[in-house]
C-alpha cells in the first residue's frame, strides 16, 4: 500500500543519490551496517562504540563500559546482529554481545578479548562463527584468532607468496638471482585480510601487491597472485562472491571476475585473477581511501582522499564506466559502508568525525490515491468538457460499478520479502533499548 504512494522510478532505483543526513555524535573513525541494515555502528576515536537505528537515525546506545583507550581501527558485525568485533591502536581485538547493553547488571558486554604485541590494522568476524576472526597486524604476520574458550587460540598466517615461499628442498642450493628475489618478497607484511561471503577462504594482501588466498578449514595457502607493484590498501569482495575489488596505492583499483569458491572439488592451481576493469581519475590523480561493493556487485563505490576532493565516486561493474559522482559533504571522505537491504550509502568525514547518510529520496504521488487525480506543478487553465457535468441516470452508474473488477487486497498473508526481494522472514536480533 505504501509503495502506491510512491514513484515506481524511485522505487526502482538501485543507488541513492542525495546526501539525506548527518549524525554527529562524537568523532567516528570506523562505520559499520548490521546484516539487516537495521542499525549502524560507529566506532569512536576516543575507543567507545555508538549505534545507530537506520528507521529514525536515533542514537540508541553508546558503549564506554570496558571500551577501548585508543581509536578504534575496524568495527564488523557477526550475522545474527548480536555480536560485535572491534579493533583497535590499544593493541585489543574485542567482542561485545550487544544483548547486555543498556541493562542494569553486572554482566559486562566483553564476552571475549585477546591483546597482540602491536596495533591492528583491521578485523573481521567469520560470518558463521562469532568466535572466530582474522586481524592483519602492524609490522607482524596476520593472524587466525578463535576466541571459543577462555584463552584464545592465536594462529599466524603465511605472509610470503607460494612463488617465493620455502618450496625449495633442503639441501639444495638457490642461484643468487632467486635469493635475492626471495629476500625482498620476504620484507613485505599484510594489511588488510577478508573473509569470502561464506567463511571458506581468507584473502589477504601484502605491500607488495601480492594477493595470497587461504582455506579456512586448514589455514594452509592455496593461491597467490601478484596483482600490482604497489600497496593493498582495501579488499572487497562482493557479497555474491562473483566480484573482487582491491584498492592500490597507485591511486588504481582493479576489479577482478573471482572463479567458482563455492565448489569444493575445484583445481585451485587453474584459478584466474585476471583484472577486468581498472578505476582511476586520469586527470586529478585521486587516491582512494575506501571501496565496497553493492549486494549484486553492479556498482562499486570508492571515498577519495585529498583537501580538495570530497565525494564519493560510483562506478557500473559490467562496463567499469563512471556513472554517478555523490556530493554534499565538505570534508575529506575516509570509510565507506553500503547498507544493502535500505540502498544506503554512509562514510565519515575525516576532519569533524560525522557521519554522512546518502539514500533514495522517494517523492509521494498523490495520484495513486484518486485515478482522476493529476499533480501539477503550477496553475493551469481548466478547459470544461462537454458532458461534465450532464445529469447521468443512478442505475447505468451503478451498473458500470457492479461491472469494474474489484481489487483484493490480502492483509492477512505476511509478506516473505521486501520490494526488493530481500527474505525478511529470518529472525534478526533486536537491541534492548533503556528509556530510562
Amino acid at each position: 500500500m505504501n509503495l502506491q504512494l510512491q514513484d515506481p522510478f524511485s522505487v526502482a532505483k538501485e543507488f541513492p543519490e542525495n546526501l539525506s543526513t548527518t549524525l554527529n555524535y562524537g568523532h567516528s573513525v570506523a562505520i559499520q551496517f548490521n546484516h539487516k541494515g537495521d542499525y549502524l555502528a560507529s566506532g569512536l576515536s576516543d575507543g567507545s562504540i555508538v549505534i545507530y537505528d537506520m528507521v529514525s537515525n536515533g542514537l540508541i546506545a553508546h558503549i564506554t563500559e570496558q571500551c577501548h583507550v585508543r581509536p578504534i581501527t575496524s568495527i564488523t558485525w557477526s550475522t545474527c546482529g548480536r555480536y560485535l568485533l572491534t579493533s583497535s591502536q590499544d593493541w585489543y581485538c574485542k567482542l561485545w554481545d550487544l544483548s547486555k547493553i543498556n541493562k542494569n547488571n553486572d554482566d559486562s558486554p566483553v564476552i571475549r578479548q585477546v591483546k597482540f604485541d602491536g596495533p591492528i590494522w583491521s578485523a573481521n568476524i567469520h560470518p558463521e562463527n562469532h568466535f572466530v576472526f582474522i586481524a592483519s597486524l602492524l609490522d607482524d604476520s596476520p593472524v587466525y584468532v578463535d576466541l571459543k574458550d577462555e584463552k584464545p587460540i592465536v594462529k599466524k598466517l603465511r605472509t610470503n607468496p607460494l612463488e617465493n615461499g620455502n618450496e625449495e628442498q633442503d639441501g639444495v642450493e638457490t642461484p643468487l638471482k632467486k635469493r635475492r628475489k626471495k629476500d625482498n618478497t620476504s620484507k613485505q607484511s599484510t594489511l588488510v585480510t577478508a573473509f569470502t561471503e561464506q567463511g571458506k577462504y581468507i584473502f589477504t594482501g601484502t605491500s607488495k601487491g601480492w594477493l595470497n588466498i587461504f582455506r579456512t578449514n586448514d589455514l594452509k595457502l592455496i593461491h597467490s597472485v601478484k596483482l600490482a607493484n604497489s600497496n593493498i590498501k582495501n579488499i572487497s569482495i562482493s557479497p555474491n562472491q562473483r566480484k573482487l575489488a582491491v584498492n592500490f596505492s597507485d591511486r588504481i583499483i582493479r576489479q577482478i571476475d573471482l572463479p567458482d569458491l563455492m565448489n569444493d572439488d575445484n583445481d585451485t592451481t587453474e584459478w584466474d585473477f585476471d583484472i577486468d576493469h581498472k578505476y582511476q581519475d586520469v586527470v586529478n590523480r585521486l587516491q582512494w581511501n575506501s571501496i565496497t561493493f553493492n549486494h549484486n556487485a553492479e556498482f562499486l563505490i570508492a571515498s577519495t582522499h585529498g583537501q580538495s576532493s570530497h565525494d564519493l565516486y560510483l562506478w557500473e561493474t559490467s562496463m567499469g564506466s563512471l556513472i554517478k559522482i555523490l556530493e554534499g559533504s565538505n570534508e575529506e571522505l575516509i570509510d565507506v559502508k553500503w547498507n544493502y537491504n535500505r540502498c544506503k550509502i554512509g562514510s565519515i568525514g575525516l576532519d569533524s568525525g560525522s557521519i554522512y547518510i546518502w539514500s533514495i529520496q522517494f517523492p509521494q504521488k498523490w495520484s495513486a490515491l484518486a485515478p482522476d487525480f493529476v499533480e501539477v506543478e503550477e496553475n493551469i487553465e481548466y478547459i470544461e468538457k462537454e458532458d461534465e457535468f450532464d445529469i447521468l441516470d443512478e442505475s447505468e452508474v451503478n451498473k458500470k460499478r457492479m461491472e469494474e473488477e474489484d481489487l483484493d487486497i490480502d492483509v492477512i498473508t505476511k509478506e516473505t520479502t521486501d520490494a526488493r526481494g530481500f527474505d525478511i522472514t529470518k529472525e534478526s536480533f533486536i537491541i534492548p533499548i533503556n528509556y530510562v
